[in-house]
């Protein structure tokens, strides 16, 4: 299963702030932490996530799931918050939005 995660507006202003290898290790550290606590094996295929910034979206892909993505997601889109937000000023809401790409 591939997934896109689509950056929201607000979540596309703070990821300018990084580089694609930034972006690349801090989503990737975040996930492995998750799926030490949900049954889910996930792929950040480095190829398809050459554009990052330009794109406005990171792509991950997801196999042996045996949880609720929404709610992953929804937990990673909450811890991700943490490393982005130091290179903002402001409040930092929902950074992306999920699609599921079958």
């Amino acid at each position: 299963m591939n997934v896109h995660l689509n950056f929201t507006n607000k979540g596309k202003l703070v990821i300018e702030n990084f580089n694609n290898e930034e972006l690349i290790e801090i989503f990737s550290r975040y996930i492995n932490t998750l799926t030490k606590k949900y049954a889910v094996d996930i792929k950040v295929p480095v190829d398809a996530n050459q554009n990052i910034v330009e794109d406005g979206s990171f792509k991950v892909v997801l196999s042996n799931v045996q949880c609720d993505v929404e709610t992953f997601f929804k937990e990673l889109g909450r811890d991700i918050k943490v490393p982005l937000k130091k290179r903002t000023d402001g409040k930092l809401e929902n950074v992306f939005k999920i699609q599921v790409i079958e």
